[in-house]
């Protein structure tokens, strides 16, 4: 966000948990993208505030919920107050539990892939109307497509990405594989490593496609632990999240810091990356 949005965006989640009886006199940024995440204190709560982002975090509220009563390694919501999205001065705010993280390092590849694994197979159990993972990929050919959206990216470059975005979805396709819901985004960025094992969060990039798209997201080591893992589904995955990843920062609206940097970097990877299909 931008500062003096961000400044306002603090104050509206400090007021909504001080008027659901929540100590909030101070709030630590965590995460600032297109959402801000804080830490409220001293009555140690997570918020997460976006503009116009109602309809998203309801869905992830309802989403949260349901895999956790089915046991699924997700955060939980905070429990001192109703589980909603509430509003305040143009901003959505929903309120999780904080979690402390317990140690520092990396979670261990076997215990973020039987986390993942368990996740999956909640997942499984839902009816939950999801975009296809195509949704996405389509998205970020628009970018790629328009050039007032992306004037910084070179002729060459829009060609070469919106050519690799098109042909890693056609042979992620004809692989064949089952299809089912799906995180989105399960880096390790949106993994919390508790006292109770690896939780993830945010939920709103839910989509539907291969488990190999899901472990395309986390580190390479994650998937020798995952079981029935189709490596050559499994590369392609990879890279397109990479295009993808790499189509967004083009993006004339993209906040995300050294976003610039990311696009040219994420476009030399591409570029020495075996070609799919």
């Amino acid at each position: 966000m931008r500062p003096s949005e961000a400044r306002r965006a603090l104050v509206a989640a400090r007021s909504i948990a001080s008027s659901l009886g929540l100590a909030a006199d101070d709030a630590v940024v965590l995460h600032d993208s297109n959402k801000l995440t804080l830490r409220l204190l001293p009555c140690d709560v997570l918020a997460r505030v976006a503009r116009d982002g109602r309809e998203g975090a309801r869905f992830e509220i309802d989403l949260a919920q349901r895999l956790a009563e089915s046991g699924c390694p997700v955060a939980a919501l905070e429990a001192r107050v109703e589980p909603r999205c509430y509003a305040h001065d143009g901003f959505d705010v929903t309120l999780w539990t904080f979690y402390e993280s317990v140690t520092t390092g990396e979670i261990p590849p076997a215990e973020y892939a039987d986390a993942l694994a368990r996740m999956h197979a909640g997942m499984r159990a839902l009816e939950v109307r999801a975009p296809h993972f195509t949704d996405r990929v389509e998205q970020a050919q628009r970018v790629v497509g328009d050039r007032h959206r992306s004037p910084g990216l070179a002729d060459g470059d829009r060609e070469f990405l919106g050519t690799t975005l098109h042909t890693l979805v056609r042979v992620i396709g004809e692989r064949g594989a089952p299809e089912q819901l799906l995180h989105g985004e399960p880096h390790p960025g949106n993994v919390l490593r508790t006292d109770t094992g690896p939780l993830f969060v945010d939920l709103e990039t839910v989509c539907r496609g291969p488990v190999e798209l899901d472990l395309a997201h986390a580190p390479d080591a994650v998937s020798e632990h995952y079981p029935g893992v189709d490596e050559d589904l499994l590369r392609a995955c990879r890279t397109l999240a990479l295009a993808v990843v790499t189509s967004w920062r083009w993006d004339r609206g993209d906040q995300l810091p050294s976003g610039r940097r990311l696009g040219l970097e994420g476009l030399d990877e591409l570029r020495s990356t075996s070609p799919p299909g």
